[in-house]
């Protein structure tokens, strides 16, 4: 079926939503329009899918979940020849519409359905899985993307984002699926009534919760550290549990950012709810001048990250980055559990490849194992769930990425902003009883081992032919292996596509252990180093910089030479 032909079947059949008649009939005359929409389909990968909200096979709507759903339906039903799947949603435009439907498909199919009757984290969604022993799991969002946004992750049987393979077998079985006649889909109402279709009971919230509470290092030291917090939940699904965590630890004293504290999918105070970014944390920011407090916590729409800024030596508030917080906590963890005693035999900690390296220094000087996992933090599931096959499960410690994940304890198998939130403020608590700010805390992390500055850059490539234009520039990076970057020596490539490592230096070649990824990465002289990897969610090629210096200026320094050098290599202006 061609592009016209396609448009003009959804025009006939896509006729049970308004928003999407409506579209339909607005670029009736507009090829490019009508293009942008069906030119392909939202293809299914261990991240689900996401796109925009809008008519047509490349876009979030009702037939495209439905259709997504139907795949994974026959997926179990082929795979398990029954079973249950757990569906939740954050606060995104249209994402109870679209868990509703697909449970509906689900039922219809004969497979049991446990849903939230409210917006709930992510980090749920995968202890909703577990709990229930659920075959798969759904979780409806976009994660930090625009407010035009919306997606479906969907998750194994142990809580973890799908597998390359069990992503494969699923968009296998999608692409067999016409999205008009090919979809079993039931009454909601009937759904209900049968118990099809169950809403989960609220004390499963609160075994959650005692999960999470089971991960403190110093149970009790916030209820007499007098901890002030800004909090913001960004418009998203952190504000109930959040605060409820908080309460249980004994921060009492908690602002909230009252312009971002109710679910918004327009997200209208941060058109961009990424706590990446500084934007996204302004209104946070404006209070912290107003209340003073010892730190702010945003956490992202679906509650799978958080983001901190701290009080810095002059009362301003400084950001901290997603690596820096991962090292806080990484040193706070396994400083407190040695100094108690109860640090386990062998203890693990995992990182993904994009992440700091001053995290190896910290397990060098503790003694613990660090594996590096690719990016996405499925691949720290796996981590966990390999130890818990050898019942060693007790020996990981902790695990993040760069951008803001993490985890503490093997409850869930997804980052967790509300344990996360938990730590900062338990960390916080136990340097404050000591005199020290969590800004001092880095900076003596940074004397310490040297100042590893790591940022990451995000260059868009929009359209129908930006991702060839991403394609082809990583061929021509592969093909064309630089010798250096600003000056800095390539002592040695990762290719996690080709699953090489060249060591130019020992002159020799090995295999990489990691799932294959388009990914490459460009270690330098003096422990600098380029990563480059195309998003698997959005049209952006992500530059990872890490440059090591003797203090912030000139780690500064080196880090804009690395980037002007590496935008030449990958063609940027």
């Amino acid at each position: 079926m061609n592009i016209m032909q396609s448009y003009n079947d959804w025009c006939n059949k896509a006729t049970e939503d308004a928003d999407l008649i409506n579209e339909l009939n607005s670029i009736k005359n507009d090829e490019n329009e009508i293009h942008e929409r069906f030119y392909t389909s939202l293809k299914f990968g261990t991240a689900g899918l996401r796109g925009i909200i809008g008519a047509g096979t490349n876009r979030m709507n009702i037939y495209v979940v439905r259709q997504a759903t139907q795949g994974l339906a026959n997926y179990v039903l082929n795979k398990y020849g029954n079973g249950s799947v757990a569906i939740s949603h954050d606060s995104r435009i249209k994402a109870d519409l679209f868990m509703i439907e697909a449970a509906k498909v689900l039922a219809a199919n004969g497979i049991k359905v446990y849903i939230t009757s409210e917006l709930q984290p992510t980090p749920v969604l995968s202890y909703l899985v577990r709990y229930f022993k659920c075959q798969a799991g759904i979780m409806v969002t976009a994660s930090h993307n625009p407010a035009a946004y919306n997606g479906y992750k969907a998750y194994g049987e142990d809580g973890c984002q799908m597998t390359d393979d069990a992503a494969n077998a699923v968009y296998d079985e999608i692409c067999k699926i016409d999205i008009f006649n090919d979809v079993k889909t039931t009454d909601f109402d009937e759904a209900v009534k049968s118990g099809m279709i169950e809403y989960v009971d609220d004390s499963v919230y609160d075994s959650y919760l005692e999960k999470v509470m089971e991960q403190q290092v110093n149970p009790g030291i916030c209820k007499d550290a007098d901890l002030k917090v800004v909090y913001t939940p960004l418009n998203g699904t952190g504000n109930k549990l959040v605060r409820k965590v908080l309460d249980k630890i004994g921060v009492k004293n908690v602002c909230i950012v009252k312009e971002q504290e109710l679910p918004d999918g327009n997200f209208t105070t941060c058109p961009y709810p990424n706590p990446e970014i500084k934007e996204a944390l302004q209104k946070g920011l404006e209070l912290c001048e107003k209340e003073q407090p010892d730190l702010l916590l945003a956490t992202d729409p679906d509650a799978d990250r958080v983001g901190i800024a701290v009080k810095d030596y002059d009362g301003s508030y400084r950001l901290i980055t997603g690596n820096e917080d991962g090292v806080m906590l990484t040193n706070y963890i396994l400083l407190c559990k040695k100094e108690n005693n109860v640090l386990p035999e062998k203890p693990v900690v995992v990182k993904t490849i994009v992440t700091t390296k001053l995290v190896n220094k910290l397990c060098e000087k503790y003694g613990c194992e660090l594996k590096d996992v690719l990016t996405g933090f499925k691949y720290i599931g796996e981590i966990i769930l390999n130890l818990e096959k050898d019942n060693e499960e007790n020996r990981y410690l902790f695990g993040f990425e760069e951008s803001y994940g993490y985890l503490s304890g093997t409850y869930v198998r997804d980052k967790d902003a509300v344990v996360a939130s938990m730590l900062v403020c338990e960390m916080a608590a136990y340097y404050k009883k000591q005199g020290k700010s969590l800004a001092e805390v880095i900076d003596g992390l940074y004397d310490e081992f040297g100042y590893y500055l790591n940022k990451t850059y995000s260059f868009e490539f929009s359209g129908a032919a930006g991702m060839q234009k991403m394609s082809e520039i990583m061929t021509d990076i592969r093909n064309n292996l630089p010798k250096d970057v600003a000056g800095y020596n390539v002592v040695k490539v990762s290719d996690y596509l080709t699953k090489k490592e060249m060591d130019f230096e020992n002159n020799s070649e090995i295999e990489l252990q990691l799932p294959q990824s388009n990914v490459i990465a460009l270690n330098l002289s003096e422990n600098n180093a380029v990563i480059i990897r195309p998003s698997g969610t959005e049209p952006k090629i992500k530059l990872y910089i890490t440059a090591v210096g003797k203090d912030k200026d000139n780690a500064d320094m080196i880090c804009n030479k690395l980037v002007a050098s590496a935008k030449e290599l990958l063609g940027i202006e």
